[in-house]
């Protein structure tokens, strides 16, 4: 019996797997399960054998597999569609692209948020105080805290993110959270609960003020700050600065990315200007 003359046209499994960028095992798996099969299969050695239009079923399958859909419900889909249906099946998934696109995007800005968040620490002295001009940053703040009635901190920051759901439903709201203290909590030493609670977002619709801030540093879990704050404070006023301003708590390491919380960074940046002079001005006679 006379031996089947391969057709030029026709790809060996090795070949169209390089072509199709897929590999060898995965288009025998595809094979069994009925989603593409050879063109061909040689007639003594039952080589499988393919043509390079069949690519695009590949790159279909491979497409469908991207959007969450299995290898059985590509198989389904794909023997039901006709001419009268797939204009709406690939509009669908285009809608589907689109809102996958969206949250890729929000993803990529809140990793980017915490990128930012993480280099703003880096090489810093957490024993050090110091005064710095800083650029405004886009916030989203909360409404004041309500702390009447026994309501404490967990409470307030579960009001807190519900509201944000309901007034920003658009808005990803799954970024770190910090603490805001009004200008009368620092001087008064309020430093447990905090006025307001915020979080950074590039489409923030508040703002972090520019300003020039004292910027403190400690190590350990959240809250026990009143040794930070008061070094802070006496810095402060001992190097000509009074406070003129909210104060803006974060934790740049936290359980992201630390797993020890003894080592737990916190920062703090207050509000100040320069001392305002009390001397009177001299006047000439």
């Amino acid at each position: 019996m006379a031996k089947m003359k391969v057709d030029n046209r026709l790809l060996s499994v090795n070949q169209f797997a390089s072509i199709a960028r897929t590999t060898r095992a995965t288009l025998c798996h595809y094979d069994k399960l009925g989603l593409i099969s050879p063109m061909s299969r040689g007639e003594d050695n039952k080589y499988r054998y393919y043509v390079g239009t069949q690519e695009v079923y590949v790159n279909l399958i491979h497409t469908f597999q991207s959007l969450g859909m299995s290898l059985g419900e590509i198989k389904d889909t794909l023997g039901k569609l006709n001419a009268e249906t797939s204009e709406g099946f690939f509009i669908k998934q285009m809608e589907l692209i689109d809102e996958k696109m969206e949250q890729w995007a929000r993803a990529k800005k809140l990793l980017y948020t915490y990128k930012q968040i993480v280099l703003s620490v880096k090489n810093i002295d957490v024993d050090k105080i110091t005064i710095s001009q800083l650029p405004a940053e886009a916030i989203i703040l909360g409404d004041l805290n309500d702390y009447s009635n026994g309501r404490r901190g967990y409470d307030a920051l579960i009001s807190f993110l519900q509201t944000m759901k309901k007034r920003y439903p658009k808005l990803d709201v799954y970024y770190p959270i910090w603490q805001q203290f009004s200008q009368a909590s620092i001087k008064q030493g309020n430093w447990d609960l905090a006025d307001r609670f915020y979080f950074y977002n590039p489409e923030g619709y508040d703002r972090r003020p520019a300003a020039l801030y004292a910027i403190g540093y400690m190590k350990g879990w959240y809250g026990n700050s009143y040794d930070l704050y008061e070094r802070m404070l006496k810095y402060v006023d001992e190097n000509g600065y009074e406070i003129c301003g909210d104060a803006y708590e974060e934790h740049p390491i936290n359980e992201f990315c630390m797993s020890d919380e003894n080592n737990y960074l916190k920062r703090v940046m207050i509000t100040v200007r320069k001392k305002r002079s009390t001397k009177k001005a001299h006047t000439s006679m």
